[in-house]
Order: structure tokens, then sequence, then C-alpha cells
């Protein structure tokens, strides 16, 4: 089990490796988040994060769990905000989890457990917060309002972090945010979207070509 920011690093870098993109879906019922996590696999995502922000969208995580097991396919928790969000989200079966900001007690559990964190930063600070506790993947959130010259920006003094940009990225725009330096752009919304999935086959493609 992972109990350090070194493993945390190597089980994001593993997690990332192939595919430069995660799937995040919120607020669905169990068979719509199932339905939606297969579309990703099925396109070539590997990772989906279901949010628990409520104890109602437990359900759909244990739900999307059991359809990835069937899969060999990971599954994580977002939205994760207290420890005991840690604790519910590893007993549900995630196997990493993400916040929209930083909280140390959260990271602390999150060691604890042997659970990969991914925390949330908006701001220098943030982002040198995490790398002095040895993380090196933090998630850049919101990403739509902070937008990528900020992101391209923020990597001079920070260049060893690498940054999953998060809130409203689409098909559309997710290539510029991983030109600005992005490692991973994450996208919500946009795969129930039947007119952006060719979209996002070709930006898989596309990334798959290049050597991502």
């Amino acid at each position: 089990m992972p109990h350090t920011p070194e493993d945390f690093t190597r089980f994001f870098d593993d997690a990332f490796a192939a595919v430069p993109l995660m799937a995040i879906l919120r607020g669905y019922s169990p068979e719509r988040t199932v339905e939606l996590a297969t579309r990703a696999w099925d396109l070539g995502i590997t990772q989906v994060e279901v949010p628990v922000q409520d104890p109602d969208a437990v359900p759909s995580l244990k739900a999307a769990v059991s359809g990835g097991a069937r899969r060999h396919m990971r599954v994580g928790a977002g939205t994760v905000t207290t420890p005991e969000q840690v604790r519910v989200a590893r007993e549900a079966g995630a196997v990493f989890t993400v916040a929209p900001g930083y909280d140390e007690d959260v990271l602390e559990e999150s060691l604890a457990l042997g659970v990969p964190h991914l925390p949330g930063v908006s701001t220098p600070s943030e982002m040198g917060r995490a790398q002095r506790r040895g993380l090196h993947w933090v998630k850049v959130f919101p990403a739509s309002h902070l937008g990528p010259s900020w992101i391209r920006a923020v990597r001079a003094p920070f260049p060893r972090l690498r940054i999953v940009a998060t809130g409203g990225v689409d098909a559309g725009n997710a290539t510029s945010f991983l030109e600005a330096g992005a490692r991973v752009v994450s996208l919500g919304s946009a795969l129930a979207n039947p007119t952006q999935l060719d979209r996002i086959a070709a930006l898989l493609g596309g990334n798959r070509a290049g050597g991502g």
C-alpha cells in the first residue's frame, strides 16, 4: 500500500502513463455512472473519478468500482474534502482520491490509509506547499477560469509538478491545456455529450500517435 508521497507519485505516474485524460462522473445514478464509465473505458480512458461530495453519491462510486473490477479498471473518488470521506472512499473500493483544494488533514489521512491523493491547487502558494510535502501531482482547479496561460506561467517556478487540469475542460479546449504543459486533463460532462465523443476519440488518437 502506498504510504509515502513518493509512492503517490509512482502511482499517478503509472496511472497516467499511457493516456493524458481522466473521466469525472459527477451526479449520475449508479446505472448511468457505470454506463458513462464504460463509455470512457471503451474510448481508451483508463482513469475514472466518481465525486463523493455527499453520501448519496457513494452508491455510484461503488457501482463504478464493481463495473471497473469486471474490466480490471481502477476507480477513484473525487471531491474528497474531509478525512472521513477518505475513509468512506477507501471502504467503497476507490484506489485514489481527488480534492478540489489542498488540505493537510485529508493528505495525512490518505497517507495513513495508503490511498494515493491528488490535491487541488489554484495558487502558487498551494503548489509550493504541495511540493514541500513531496507531492509531484496536483490538480489545477478550476482550470477553465485560470486558463492555459496560467498553467504555462506556473510551470516555470514549479517544473517538477505534474498538473491535472480540471474544471470546464472539454474536447474543444483540452489540447490547449495539454500544450500549455498540463500532463493530464479531466473531462466531465463531455462524456455524456454524443457530439463530443468523436472529438475525444480523435484527441486520444492524436496523443497516442504523438507519444503522449
